[in-house]
Formats: C-alpha cells, sequence, structure tokens
C-alpha cells in the first residue's frame, strides 16, 4: 500500500500529514502512519482545531478541569491546543533527531485575528513557542503584509517559522528574504543557525479552484482548456523562485555559517474538483528538497494509486509560465485572484477560531461545577 509513498519519499518529499486531533493521538494512528505509511511532520491550523476539539473525543476531562479552574476562553483554547501539539511532537521526536531537525516537526499557528498586526503576531509566536516546549515545533505565521516582519524578527530570535497561506510567486520572494533577513539577525546575535528551522507554505488547490471558476464563466474552448493548469504551474515557478535564491551570493554566506534552506511546502494538496485525479496535487508536484502536507484522504490516495515518476517540476518552468501568461490573456488577473486567495484564507481561519472560541465557551458553561 505505501510503495508509492516511499517512492514520493526517495524523490526528496517529506510527507507531513495536514490534520491532527487527540484522538489520533491517544489511539496510536499518528505513531502508525509515521511507522507505516512515511509521515515526518504534522501541520495544523484553526480550521483543524476547531473540527477536532468540537467533535470533542477525548477532550472532555481537560475541559471540565479547565472549566473548575474559571480560565477565560482563550486561555482554555491555547492549554488544549499546544497540550495535542506538545504530545505530537514527543511522538515524532524520533524523526526529528534522526533527520538532524530537519523533518520530525509538527506545526501550530498564531492566533489568525493578529494575522494584520506585526508586533502581537512576534508576541504570540514567542508566546506559543515558550508554551508548546518542544525543539520540533514550527509556529505559524501568515504571509501577510504584517506577517513579513513577523517573520524576521521571530525567525531572528531563533524560533522556528512555518510560513502560511503563501499564494503569489511576488510575495514568496518577499517570503524568503524575511527568511534569509532572519537569519541575519540571528546570526550578528551569535545564535546558532543550524538550529533555526523554516518551512514556507506554498497553497496549492485554492488557485485552481478560483481561476477555475473564472475560466467556466468565459465559457470558451480556449478557457476550457487551461483549466486544471494554474495550480501547478504556480507552484513549480515558486520551485524556480525557491532555486533561484538559494542559489544566490546572500545564500551562500549563510550557507557557511550553517543555515538551513526554507523548503518550499505545498499545502492546500487535497482536490477540491472530483474530475481531477485525486493525486494530481502530489504526482505532479515531486522535487527535491520540498514538503507535501496531506489530509488523510490524499495520503491514502497516495499510497493506493499515486503515480510518482521522478522530478515532475524539472523543465517546466517555461510551460508553466505559458499557462499563467495564457490566463492573464484571457482577462483573469492573477494579481486580483492571489489578492483574494490570501483575503479569503485569513477570514477563514478567522471564521474557524471564532467558531472554536464559540463552542469551547459552550462547554466550558457546560461544565462549569455548580457553586458551594
Amino acid at each position: 500500500m505505501t510503495d508509492a509513498l516511499k517512492r514520493l519519499s526517495e524523490e526528496g518529499v517529506a510527507i507531513w500529514l495536514d490534520d491532527l486531533s487527540r484522538k489520533r493521538i491517544t489511539s496510536g494512528n499518528l505513531a502508525e502512519l509515521i511507522d507505516q505509511s512515511h509521515v515526518v511532520g504534522v501541520t495544523t491550523n484553526p480550521s483543524i482545531f476547531q473540527k477536532a476539539i468540537s467533535s470533542g473525543d477525548g477532550y472532555e476531562q481537560q475541559l471540565a478541569d479547565l472549566a473548575a479552574r474559571k480560565v477565560t476562553v482563550e486561555e482554555a483554547i491555547r492549554m488544549i491546543t499546544t497540550a495535542d501539539v506538545r504530545d505530537a511532537a514527543d511522538i515524532l521526536r524520533p524523526v526529528f533527531d534522526a533527520t538532524d531537525g530537519q523533518d520530525g516537526r509538527v506545526s501550530i499557528e498564531v492566533d489568525p485575528r493578529l494575522a494584520h498586526n506585526t508586533k502581537a503576531t512576534v508576541a504570540e509566536a514567542k508566546q506559543l513557542a515558550w508554551l508548546v516546549d518542544r525543539p520540533n515545533t514550527l509556529i505559524k505565521i501568515p504571509a501577510t503584509k504584517a506577517g513579513l516582519p513577523a517573520i524576521t524578527e521571530t525567525i531572528g530570535r531563533g524560533i522556528s517559522v512555518n510560513v502560511t497561506l503563501i499564494f503569489s510567486l511576488e510575495r514568496y520572494r518577499e517570503v524568503m528574504d524575511a527568511y534569509l533577513a532572519g537569519l541575519e539577525q540571528a546570526k550578528s546575535k551569535g545564535l546558532d543557525l543550524s538550529k533555526i528551522h523554516s518551512v514556507a507554505s506554498f497553497f496549492v488547490s485554492r488557485v485552481d479552484t478560483e481561476i477555475d471558476k473564472r475560466l467556466t464563466a468565459l465559457g470558451t474552448d480556449e478557457a476550457t482548456a487551461l483549466k486544471g493548469k494554474a495550480a501547478l504551474a504556480n507552484a513549480r515557478l515558486a520551485y524556480q523562485a525557491y532555486e533561484e535564491v538559494f542559489g544566490s551570493d546572500r545564500w551562500g554566506a549563510l550557507d557557511k555559517a550553517g543555515a538551513n534552506k526554507q523548503r518550499p511546502l505545498w499545502a492546500s494538496t487535497g482536490v477540491k474538483d472530483p474530475a481531477y485525479k485525486d493525486t494530481l496535487y502530489v504526482d505532479d508536484l515531486v522535487a527535491p528538497g520540498t514538503v507535501n502536507t496531506m489530509p488523510e484522504a490524499t495520503l491514502e490516495a497516495t499510497a493506493d494509486h499515486g503515480e510518482i515518476v521522478g522530478n515532475t517540476i524539472a523543465g517546466t518552468y517555461e510551460q508553466a509560465r505559458a499557462e499563467l501568461d495564457a490566463v492573464e490573456k484571457l482577462g483573469i488577473s492573477y494579481d486580483d485572484v492571489v489578492q483574494l486567495l490570501e483575503d479569503e484564507g485569513v477570514e477563514k481561519f478567522e471564521a474557524s477560531w471564532n467558531d472554536l472560541l464559540k463552542s469551547t465557551e459552550a462547554e466550558l458553561k457546560r461544565l462549569a461545577p455548580s457553586e458551594g
């Protein structure tokens, strides 16, 4: 069942699971996926935690304890989510040790309501790193305009970061620049650069969803022929940018100081359109030094019928650029699409966080001990 996953790993793609819940931890499922399905990392986001905690499975005792202490709902959520991340990090610790810190990592996101506030994001990143207190944690910071200086400052403090919600090639270059600036700050402070890691989460499927919708509205044969191509083209050009930046003299100086490359991470790799093969964003984005974080359904589909045939990014840059240019020529603005997706991404995570606040508050009230 896992031959395709094994081949994917051998091609230099780190397989991370895009999901976490207490049940997954306590049942042994996460350990099983690490052991049998080549999973070497975990990512979380506000939507994942909202779904996990709202299901209630495994959280009742901790919620009851928190209710008895009369903690605020924000504190309750932080205690619950950091406990899950800490436990998952402990399960992944052998992978972390075996890969010298490259993999075996668990990501936890700053409060999405802080996405446009640089200082608050940095303060939250420091707090989360302290709360989880595991070397194999990545703090997720969104790639908003306010997020960029927060990335630099957080990296400069020696805290490893997963930069999330990247949709545009221009923003991705800004993210890599923010990472290098952070490493330069850390170096000037005498920090050990070899201990600082980062991934840049470049979102894939949502690009096709939005652009395909606009192509469908045009309805021409030319437009129809371009459906399902923009997301892969965008991601492949992101890898080209990665190769350029991490082949530069600026990077060379940091590399000599022991720094780690910021790996591109393919996020949002579950296929949204049933007309496309369910392993599209895995099979067609294979290149060394990348991470693919998959929902469990995509992981299982890849194990079952993924077609891993070697590097599927090398040699595609010219075609990828032509495909994005063709979309633009039809009157679909790339800049408009990627800005919309970034705005929507922040809004969706904020909505999930607000839903989580409401459902957790209701549970704390239900479980609160009666006075006296």
